[in-house]
């Protein structure tokens, strides 16, 4: 199906990706983690062509986020600098934290104005900290590490492309349920509370008796929230080679199982931008650039680390999508950070990676 005129060769190669996600600057799962926006901020539905062919998709993305450096602001600072930036008491120095996301997305356009979409996450996270150390204890043997493998938190949005009739414009609306494991000690490290939170398993924390052994409730693999999604996105032929399109959304927690006192803890909200272009001079490669950018204010609550988990990032995300056969994509996708802007002190990576095949029929 074409969405602009038969002579326009990139739209037609824009418009034969069947049955497009309707996820756009959130496909890939974006858990609350120990830094402002490190979940993946990759556009899939532009990676592989939006559409509004009925029928349905299946998707499978792989995402590696590698947090292996501390930065403050617009700047990286040394694991020793923030220890010693309270000589009075111990301060927290975080080591490094892998993330890697494989994420089912099942779709559905049963017409040309309306697409539904489904995103089931698995997370396998692993994450290690000095703890609360001085310059002196940033020893090996002072290390504490934990591993997460377990299923995220569910989304499903909905997108309605009715407004124009070329259907190359959508509004969504959706919701992130709190189906991964959460929560960790209270605030007062009397009790645990949430659903299965994860615990240290290995160093210093790992020893110590629970609550104090689990990890940090912003680095389970799941929020205990329920949050809304609002986004649109828009894309057209800008030549006779170049398509080019525009995404954003907006994510906030609704209501979150964490809200007893001392005991509390709502993520942050999630503002994302993306735009960018595909080059359809050759439609069963396609060269694509993308431009990512991602806000996310501070999380609440008692068990929340308010100070660190704000900021400002973006991204400059070259890949490419290729044909294999008829109905079948596969794409792959580095994200380079051009810009950071974080509160306090938080993990970054020096870049991400996703790949991921998807079928339509």
């Amino acid at each position: 199906m074409s969405l602009f005129t038969p002579a326009r060769r990139g739209a037609r190669a824009f418009g034969r990706a069947a049955a497009a996600c309707a996820l756009s600057t959130l496909a890939a799962p974006l858990p609350a983690l120990a830094c402002a926006t490190c979940g993946c901020s990759l556009s899939t539905d532009a990676a592989m062509g939006y559409s509004a062919a009925p029928g349905w998709r299946v998707n499978l993305q792989y995402d590696f986020i590698n947090q292996d450096q501390l930065r403050s602001g617009t700047h990286s600072v040394s694991a020793a600098s923030v220890a010693a930036l309270n000589p009075a008491a111990a301060q927290e120095v975080e080591h490094d934290t892998i993330n890697r996301y494989l994420t089912l997305g099942i779709g559905y356009t049963p017409s040309p104005e309306w697409n539904f979409n489904l995103q089931i996450p698995y997370i396998d996270r692993s994450h290690t900290t000095y703890g609360a150390a001085t310059p002196d204890q940033l020893t090996a043997d002072n290390l504490s590490g934990a591993t997460v493998s377990s299923l995220g938190d569910i989304k499903f949005l909905a997108a309605w492309q009715g407004l124009l009739p070329t259907h190359n414009l959508g509004l969504q609306l959706g919701v992130k349920l709190p189906t991964g494991r959460y929560g960790g000690p209270n605030a007062d490290g009397s009790g645990t509370v949430g659903r299965d939170p994860v615990a240290f398993t290995r160093g210093p924390n790992a020893q110590q008796p629970s609550p104090g052994n689990l990890l940090d409730t912003s680095l389970q693999p799941g929020t205990g929230s329920t949050d809304l999604i609002v986004g649109a996105y828009f894309y057209q032929a800008v030549s006779q080679d170049f398509d080019a399109f525009v995404s954003g959304q907006f994510q906030a927690a609704v209501a979150h199982r964490l809200d007893t006192p001392g005991a509390d803890y709502r993520p942050g909200n999630l503002a994302s931008l993306s735009f960018g272009l595909r080059d359809e001079a050759h439609p069963d490669w396609v060269p694509q650039l993308q431009v990512n950018v991602t806000r996310k204010s501070h999380d609440q609550g008692a068990l929340a680390d308010t100070a660190d988990t704000a900021g400002t990032v973006a991204y400059l995300s070259p890949g490419i999508a290729v044909t294999l056969a008829k109905g079948w994509q596969v794409y792959g996708f580095v994200q380079l950070p051009v810009y950071s802007r974080l509160d306090g002190y938080q993990l970054f990576p020096h870049w991400t990676a996703s790949a991921g095949i998807s079928t339509a029929f």
